[in-house]
């Protein structure tokens, strides 16, 4: 018998219930009919940051960056490549700190950009300073064992 795992869509936030040997199956969301996997990380809001980190059974990867800072913006075309080549094992989503500082707060971290693993929630690791696209993948499977 197959696991199921749930999954928040990245279009409108609806929880999933997707089989677990079905996650490379392209899965579209039950909801809105959007692709659940787009290879690409989602922007957060402080609202649907809570909603991810508490309804995805599969691992959330967030970049806590800010438009003002270099090295963020260094980072993000390998942050994308990583979600590329992570999905749909992990999940890669981004919050502006600036926007949203209720969330940025929350992590109490003192450097960007910060790279934090949760799973069911609960953080597993974080990594301040921007890294190249392999060494995001290494340090996710890393964290995650995925």
């Amino acid at each position: 018998m197959s696991t199921s795992l749930h999954v928040v869509c990245p279009a409108c936030n609806a929880t999933n219930r997707i089989p677990g040997q079905r996650l490379a199956d392209a899965p579209k969301c039950g909801k809105c009919h959007e692709i659940l996997f787009t290879g690409s990380a989602l922007e957060l809001t402080d609202d649907s940051l809570k909603k991810h980190l508490e309804h995805n059974d599969i691992p959330v990867l967030v970049d806590f960056w800010a438009p003002w800072c270099g090295p963020c913006k260094m980072m993000a075309p390998a942050y994308e490549q990583a979600a590329a080549t992570l999905e749909p094992h992990v999940r890669l989503a981004k919050l502006n700190t600036e926007t949203h500082q209720q969330s940025a707060a929350r992590f109490q971290f003192r450097s960007i950009p910060t790279l934090i693993v949760f799973q069911n929630g609960r953080e597993l690791a974080r990594q301040s300073g921007a890294m190249s696209a392999a060494d995001i993948v290494r340090w996710a499977r890393q964290a995650t064992g995925v």
